[in-house]
């Protein structure tokens, strides 16, 4: 009895599965060659299947090594998978408190596979300046609170070629890094004209109960008030803020586990 081989595109399908499975599944990190063995599949084969896991998210190469290891589709889907559903009631007193004290709108984001995306905001007194930013999805690179949390370990740091949102917009991996370094220092981001001329932004990261970055509180506003004299004593205060929530993350996990 013959059998019939399955269509090129369930084929396709098997195979570039089986390689997301050896990725995420592997104990060690594989090169395409390492992969193309340990699949049993032709070199060409295995390359171009991991161009289109890569093209997904689904999959990335390390820059430095040349390995294969999850793309930020997956490590998005896991880090979301952590954050407490009930976050944003969490933090909500705590944004208007932000946006009282600042005049400027507060919101917290969490990283996702699209970028930063806002669960929660409090509006700011000002018209120019106030935006609906809930649901909307940001480039990681260009925006403050996706840079605290990339910097703090939240996040990947995205490969080259950068999106341009603005003229100001980092271009090149290598420049993130360098900004990545100064939020470290700062213990905070920010964003100077990079997602439109005019608006700046600063974000901090926020910890789980396992001290692992799952999301940031940040404010944004016009550059004509939020000026370079300001930056210090906002990104402190978010900050303060960030180790605020922290404290009810943790409290409120211990509570779950007591009862």
């Amino acid at each position: 009895m013959s059998t019939v081989a399955p269509p090129t595109g369930t084929q396709a399908i098997d195979r570039a599965a089986r390689l997301l499975t050896l990725i995420l599944e592997g104990g060690e990190r594989l090169t395409v060659g390492g992969l193309s063995e340990a699949a049993n599949l032709p070199k060409s084969t295995t390359s171009r299947l991991v161009g289109a896991l890569e093209r997904q998210g689904l999959v990335r190469r390390d820059p430095d090594a040349g390995t294969l290891v999850p793309g930020p589709a997956i490590d998005a889907y896991a880090r979301r998978s952590r954050v407490d559903p009930t976050l944003a009631d969490l933090a909500q007193d705590l944004l208007e408190s932000i946006a009282s004290v600042t005049g400027e709108t507060a919101t917290l984001s969490i990283p996702t596979a699209r970028g930063v995306e806002q669960i929660a905001q409090a509006d700011g007194a000002y018209i120019l300046g106030s935006l609906n930013w809930m649901g909307r999805a940001v480039q990681a690179h260009a925006s403050a609170a996706g840079r605290a949390m990339i910097a703090f370990g939240g996040m990947p740091i995205p490969a080259d070629p950068l999106e341009p949102l603005a003229p100001r917009t980092v271009r090149t991996r290598s420049e993130l890094v360098r900004e990545l370094e100064a939020t470290r220092e700062r213990g905070y981001g920010l964003s100077v004209e990079e997602i439109e001329p005019g608006l700046i932004a600063i974000g901090a990261p926020v910890r789980g109960h396992d001290r692992r970055v799952i999301a940031s509180v940040a404010i944004s506003g016009p550059s004509v008030r939020l000026t370079p004299d300001r930056y210090q004593t906002i990104g402190e205060l978010l900050v303060r803020t960030a180790a605020e929530l922290e404290t009810r993350i943790t409290s409120q996990r211990l509570e779950e586990g007591a009862a």
